[in-house]
């Protein structure tokens, strides 16, 4: 239950129940067709026996004890989640925008996962009534990077109008690229250098300090 993103499940099941025309059997609406006939009300228990089981199908354990229910419709079950995720929308709303404005990027391994956590709260506080704009995302996400950033953080500020959020992720993910490139060119770089002064070094020599050797040679000599 802490853990589910309540929101984005909901987004992406609306869109299943559209794509299988089935969207009146959580959200009803006046355009349902009727079920004047026992056949008609027959086929609708069915369908909607199938929804409901994609509901209790695709939440955690704890979840689904906690919203399941004899003789419970699809409709009934998604109100209670709904329920469960949007009451006291207030007291949520405090909390995830302090959450919200203590995120930095210092905090995280990558651009990626700094800007995928900004996005969430974001639509966290839109599901509670708290929309964060654009340009206090954008604005924000610039606010919470590092100094090796600063630079496309500046060209972020001074853009006017804020790109979108999407388009400034990229430009950041491209500039961590770039960054991830210099380091890795600066390492091979030292390693050449230190390979090269050892080259470089005059060879030594194999014989003893001294000129031991050439002493070895004479004595050598005058003794044949």
């Amino acid at each position: 239950m802490e853990n589910v993103h309540y929101s984005t499940w909901a987004e992406l099941f609306k869109i299943h129940a559209r794509s299988n025309r089935v969207i009146h059997h959580i959200i009803p609406s006046t355009t349902v067709p009727g079920t004047s006939t026992d056949a008609e009300k027959e086929e609708w228990s069915t369908v909607d026996a199938i929804v409901l089981k994609w509901i209790y199908a695709t939440i955690s354990d704890d979840l689904l004890h906690t919203i399941l229910e004899p003789d419970s419709t699809a409709q009934a079950a998604w109100e209670r989640l709904r329920d469960i995720f949007q009451d006291n929308k207030h007291s949520r709303a405090v909390t995830l925008e302090q959450e919200f404005s203590n995120t930095s990027m210092e905090d995280f391994t990558n651009v990626s996962s700094y800007c995928q956590r900004l996005k969430l709260l974001a639509d966290q506080l839109k599901s509670v009534g708290a929309p964060v704009t654009n340009n206090r995302l954008v604005l924000h996400m610039v606010a919470g990077l590092t100094d090796a950033y600063s630079g496309v953080g500046t060209l972020l500020r001074q853009s006017d109008p804020l790109p979108p959020f999407y388009q400034a992720r990229s430009m950041l993910v491209l500039e961590e690229a770039g960054l991830a490139k210099k380091a890795a060119l600066g390492t091979s770089t030292t390693s050449a250098m230190v390979a090269d002064s050892c080259s470089s070094s005059p060879p030594q020599n194999r014989g003893s300090p001294g000129g031991h050797k050439g002493k070895n040679r004479s004595s050598q000599k005058g003794r044949y």
